[in-house]
């Protein structure tokens, strides 16, 4: 099939960027790749990709940094970002999750559970997971929250959020003081997602709170989150 989307390999293992790299290209996306995170940066700035897959251990730099240093670019700010692992401490995805990953594929790869999974990451849009009722601009407490530029504003400060992170605030704050159980959390902002858990929302929820403030998102013990209007 014809598919124009970009999607940036990068792993040092030969064997594994040949793999993926077969599979997509019969997909219909374009691929491009690296060895190491310090060539992916600059092939992700010629490149533009709208995906990209990155080996959580490699020489040079790892994927974690690459992704830290990615994020930190307005054009990588909603760039999917999904990691390659052969790796299960739970810190390694928590790390992952901290810098703005977006999924996590575990090695060894399976081509058409790859396929299956990545296919479903470039269908997500934010807008999708999000009631279509709601508009492109929440105004609510002291905070403007912007799905279209992916920014929350408060007066003259700005914040730039990862795209989960934007996602999560958008779905408590488009029903303010509803209480939203962890798997309807789950299930809204990572439908396609075989490999979160609810470790995942709450490090995001810590993130959120640590960019914004910690007066807005409020935990219900023992059932999931809410935006605190009146608090």
């Amino acid at each position: 099939m014809a598919n124009k989307q970009k999607i940036l390999v990068v792993d040092d293992e030969a064997d594994i960027v040949e793999l993926i790299s077969y599979n997509l290209t019969k997909e219909g996306y374009q691929v491009f790749i690296a060895p190491n995170g310090k060539v992916a940066l600059k092939v992700a700035k010629e490149s533009n990709p709208d995906l990209i897959i990155l080996d959580v251990m490699m020489p040079e730099m790892d994927g974690i940094e690459t992704c830290r240093l990615l994020r930190a670019l307005p054009e990588f700010k909603q760039t999917f970002m999904v990691f390659l692992t052969a790796r299960s401490e739970e810190y390694s995805e928590i790390a992952g999750f901290h810098v703005g990953a977006d999924d996590y594929i575990a090695k060894p790869i399976k081509p058409r559970a790859l396929m299956s999974r990545i296919n479903a990451i470039l269908r997500r849009n934010a807008a999708d997971n999000i009631d279509d009722s709601t508009t492109d601009k929440l105004e609510i407490s002291d905070l403007v929250i912007d799905r279209d530029s992916f920014l929350v504003y408060r007066g003259e400060e700005k914040f730039v959020l990862a795209k989960k992170e934007f996602e999560l605030l958008y779905l408590l704050a488009s029903k303010p003081n509803k209480v939203f159980s962890r798997e309807q959390i789950l299930k809204a902002i990572w439908e396609d997602s075989v490999v979160v858990t609810n470790r995942t929302i709450d490090v995001h929820i810590r993130k959120l709170r640590e960019k914004i403030g910690d007066t807005y998102v409020t935990t219900v013990k023992g059932v999931g989150y809410k935006f605190e209007l009146d608090k």
